[in-house]
């Protein structure tokens, strides 16, 4: 039977339909840490059962239109209840509430997009016939769903990032087995219900939940899946790549943000912008910026506008509407923040603001006098510290940007026409964003990384576009 979306104890859903265990995790409030909902484990065999469910289900017609509307319905129901969720994604994240109001609209946004796109899948015309011998032929390509596929979905946008994994392959007509982080399942459980109510055909949304580790394996080990998309840890994402084999697999695996501000910028809107992408969901977003370079004539103002931006940030409840930032996902994850701060410090970098916890809180902090081998430089730090360096010439801070294992997105502030160019063809990353931080993003665009940040692309087109295979036809007329 169905549940209300208030009612915060969730089975499996498995088949169309939900499945109480025995087994169950607690979902803590990350401010209080308490626990405000109840989630099944997953054992092996259920995911044997929702694979076979979800490869039957996908053996029955399900149109483009069909699926049109089954995704412009959710959409409208998660416009619909967009309190509630923010709500939710409030707690188990420990997220701002304003921040997870523009997540839930992002992430109807999302879906829509995916609904519109479901319409669009398409292939072209190949002349053939321009080939000596083949005068008489005609072809053309066609796009065909992959089958099963296997989402796993990290904490950090609990919501939005379901959407950009459910929704591109839905609109392709896959079926889809959904693994969400063990740390904040409930937003996904909740859009289940959604998809429940809006009519989607049983078996083609699956949701199994529990430690990734367990899940994992079984999902890996099950040939009928025909595809991996997985947004999290490096050392996971290779994993599943080697466990995979020859099957299809979209990684989106992070990055140590860089933004470049160059002499020319603008000093106040640049410094709003970087505390800004710095420090919203606690630092915890792949293109958060992690790493700033600034030119040396400017460097001074810039420093103390971005602490002046930084210090106004207000800590505290999420659910307060005066928070703009809240805790981190767990103590340990603070701890971790807390000790590598004091390493860069301890390796003489100078703390100019921040650099204290409070259990599980990190305040936002800013590092100068830093150097490119510190674990705040060259490791994904996913918390709230940017380290700050300066530059001289344009050369020297390209090289700067990409000295680096990733490439998933980078900010470049400038009105120099021929640095932006230099900067666009030598700045190895899957996003340059000109005038702003590494941190922007629109649900639409192509979204994804070079090097160790990985491979593939989300925006619903170019997710569609992993999620299908092209199959070319050849009429001898």
């Amino acid at each position: 039977m169905s549940k209300t979306l208030t009612d915060y104890t969730f089975g499996l859903f498995i088949g169309g339909d939900w499945r109480e265990k025995i087994q169950t995790d607690e979902v803590l409030n990350k401010y209080t840490q308490e626990a405000f909902a109840e989630t099944a484990v997953t054992e092996k065999e259920d995911v044997a059962h929702a694979v076979k469910c979800a490869k039957a289900a996908f053996s029955s017609p399900f149109s483009m239109y069909e699926r049109y509307e089954v995704l412009l319905r959710v959409a409208q129901l998660l416009k619909n209840n967009q309190e509630e969720f923010a709500k939710v994604i409030a707690k188990e994240v420990g997220k701002p509430i304003s921040e997870a109001r523009g997540e839930v609209g992002r992430s109807a946004l999302t879906l829509e997009i995916s609904a519109e796109e479901a319409k669009r899948i398409h292939g072209e015309e190949i002349p053939v016939e321009a080939s000596p011998g083949s005068e008489n032929r005609k072809a053309f390509t066609r796009r065909y769903p992959v089958g099963v596929v296997a989402a796993i979905t990290p904490f950090n946008v609990p919501l939005n990032l379901v959407c950009h994994k459910i929704g591109p392959a839905i609109a392709a007509g896959n079926s889809v087995i959904l693994k969400p982080a063990e740390q904040t399942p409930v937003s996904a459980l909740l859009l289940t219900r959604l998809f429940e109510q809006a009519g989607l055909p049983k078996g083609r949304l699956n949701v199994l939940t529990g430690k990734g580790e367990e899940v994992g394996p079984w999902l890996t080990s099950n040939q009928d899946i025909a595809m991996f998309t997985f947004t999290g840890s490096p050392k996971v994402g290779q994993l599943i790549r080697e466990q995979a084999g020859l099957r299809n697999v979209a990684l989106e695996l992070g990055n140590n943000s860089a933004t470049i501000v160059h002499k020319d910028a603008d000093i106040n809107k640049s410094a709003q912008l970087v505390a800004q992408k710095s420090f919203n969901n606690a630092g915890q977003v792949c293109i958060s910026v992690q790493r700033v370079y600034v030119h040396e004539d400017i460097y001074d103002q810039f420093l103390n506008r971005v602490k002046l931006e930084t210090e106004q940030i207000k800590l505290g409840d999420p659910l307060d509407e005066e928070t703009q930032m809240g805790p981190m996902i767990d103590e340990k994850e603070a701890i971790r923040i807390e000790e590598w701060v004091q390493e860069a410090a301890d390796l003489g970098a100078q703390i100019e603001t921040g650099g204290v916890r409070e259990g599980v809180f990190y305040h936002p902090t800013i590092l100068t006098h830093v150097n490119p081998d510190m674990k705040v430089c060259r490791q994904e730090v996913f918390g709230p510290v940017i380290a700050i360096d300066t530059y001289k010439d344009e050369n020297e801070v390209i090289a700067q940007v990409n000295d680096s294992e990733y490439g998933l997105q980078a900010g470049l502030f400038t009105n120099d026409l021929g640095f932006t160019m230099k900067a666009m063809d030598q700045i190895h990353v899957g996003g340059l964003m000109v005038n702003d931080t590494s941190g922007y993003r629109v649900d639409h665009m192509p979204y994804g990384g070079v090097k160790k940040s990985g491979t593939g692309k989300e925006g619903p087109r170019y997710a569609i576009e992993e999620m299908t295979e092209e199959k070319i036809i050849v009429i001898n007329t």
